[in-house]
């Protein structure tokens, strides 16, 4: 009882005893926040990647793709030990090509091309919905049920005005005054001369067809082209004003505007282009992808590259239940996939993870590194502790003789400060946690406050478009901290008590 009484009076009356709890309080804290935001940046990552990916897929570099039409090699997926596991599949052509496009410059008028190193995909969109959240990524078609490269009627008005006037260069005379007195449903307003450079209007105003006049030159012209899912990064240009740090947001191109896409074909090195019509933005919210990504129907690019009935990728989606043992998808499914191919045609059969293998590693590997060194903020904390440790005992020579000539064991002693210790690594491990995990809950409100404070984005959402700060709090994580945190200030006030107990009585009441 003795113990408990001595541990809990140092720790109310000596007040450098608060310097090592706010140590072991801030170290906690610190571990928990960061591991918190970084797992749920990664946990977001992942999620997004899953999206974008199937859970397994059957892909090949061959120019011509997978030998077989995509059914065929479907059927033999479902046929084998595999197909049991499989809840849909979704055959894709995916190449990289060139985009590019026509914008209208605010400063000058003067209309330029814009040029862009995309990833085509060709896909069929209501089948490859089955397989990730493609359709959850389309902005305008996310609720309505069904993913469709076809136009909307106001595309359609778009495309076809974009057609009629030439991309505001009228075939009629007087069609340019006429123009103007259009009802439209929005003209961007020209800027004034000084405005600041690199900001861009998008081509075409588009009219209002329900309350304009027919247009004057026919529609009769250019057949209607296929359309296309642009990412959203390519479609939109962020401009940040450099003296007020507001940022504006310029659509370049909008659904029913064209494109001009280029690849490679299937056979022989010429390259092959075609148009398109933006038909809707795709937007994961990740800039990678929401810059580089440009969606069209399968048939379309079969077509485009001569590849006849045949892909380069067969997307696979597994049962919920096979789909999160990683042991059986790793060491039973893709083994068994990579069997119907054999080691020739140059075919590889991957999970989502091993896709995107290095991105993930490197996001556990600076995960593990920033842990390393924020621990050494606990580290610190034991440091303190043994210096204060050392000084109670020093100071405590005489009372230390006194409990042991009353019969106070060296063991009993040495717990003393153990106890003391660990008192302390509670005390500071609780607070700790407690501030932790109040940051990890209300980032956003704190991160919203400094934002306002100091007039600098503390977190820039264009970097990922995430609307906030992504968090997840994991309680493994948070107990592994806390039992990390009791191990430092019990280890390091071994010594001391050590020394303590090793104290002759004699010895300590020699000079008293």
């Amino acid at each position: 009882m003795y113990k408990f009484l001595l541990c809990f009076k140092y720790l109310r009356t000596r007040y450098l005893a608060f310097v090592c709890i706010v140590s072991v309080m801030l170290g906690v804290a610190t571990l928990i926040v960061v591991n918190s935001v970084m797992s749920g940046f990664s946990y977001k990552l992942q999620n997004r990647l899953h999206g974008i990916l199937s859970d397994v897929m059957i892909e090949t570099d061959r120019a011509d793709g997978l030998p077989g039409p995509p059914d065929a090699i479907v059927a033999r997926v479902l046929a084998s030990p595999v197909g049991k596991y499989v809840e849909a599949t979704s055959p894709t052509v995916e190449v990289m090509a060139l985009l590019q496009f026509q914008v209208r410059s605010r400063l000058t008028g003067e209309r330029f091309s814009i040029t862009k190193h995309v990833r085509m995909i060709g896909v069929e969109p209501a089948r490859h919905a089955k397989v990730g959240k493609f359709l959850e990524y389309l902005q305008r078609q996310k609720d309505g049920g069904e993913a469709s490269f076809a136009l909307t009627p106001d595309a359609l008005g778009r495309f076809d005005f974009n057609r009629d006037f030439g991309g505001w260069e009228p075939r009629d005379a007087n069609a340019a005054t006429k123009l103007l007195d259009f009802p439209t449903v929005r003209i961007p307003q020209v800027p004034p001369v000084d405005a600041p450079p690199g900001m861009f209007l998008p081509a075409l105003a588009v009219p209002d067809r329900a309350s304009s006049p027919p247009p004057l030159v026919p529609a009769a012209g250019p057949p209607r082209v296929p359309g296309v899912f642009i990412g959203h990064a390519i479609a939109h240009h962020t401009w940040k004003d450099p003296v007020t740090g507001v940022s504006e947001t310029i659509n370049l191109l909008r659904e029913g505007d064209e494109v001009f896409l280029a690849t490679v074909g299937a056979t022989g090195v010429k390259p092959v282009a075609s148009t398109f019509a933006v038909a809707d933005y795709f937007r994961c919210e990740m800039s990678e992808y929401d810059n580089t990504f440009a969606y069209v129907a399968l048939g379309e690019l079969q077509s485009m590259r001569g590849m006849g009935n045949r892909v380069n990728t067969v997307q696979i989606k597994l049962i919920p239940s096979a789909a999160g043992d990683h042991e059986l998808v790793h060491k039973t499914i893709i083994p068994e996939l990579q069997k119907l191919f054999g080691r020739e045609e140059a075919i590889n059969v991957v999970s989502w993870q091993q896709h995107q293998g290095a991105l993930l590693e490197a996001i556990d590997i600076e995960r593990g590194i920033l842990n390393l060194l924020l621990f050494m903020i606990v580290g610190v904390s034991g440091f303190s502790i043994l210096a204060i440790f050392t000084m109670i005992v020093s100071e405590k020579y005489r009372d230390i003789g006194v409990l042991k000539s009353l019969g106070a064991s060296s063991r009993g002693v040495m717990s003393i400060f153990v106890s003391y210790g660990l008192m302390l690594g509670v005390v500071g491990c609780g607070l700790g946690t407690l501030l932790g995990l109040g940051i990890t809950v209300y980032i956003n409100e704190i991160e919203g406050f400094l934002t306002l404070v100091t007039k600098q984005q503390i977190f820039d959402r264009g970097v990922y478009y995430f609307d906030k700060i992504p968090t997840n709090i994991e309680t493994t994580t948070v107990v592994l901290v806390n039992v990390g945190a009791l191990s430092t200030s019990v280890l390091f006030s071994v010594l001391p008590a050590f020394r303590a107990a090793r104290l002759h009585p004699v010895n300590a009441l020699r000079f008293e």
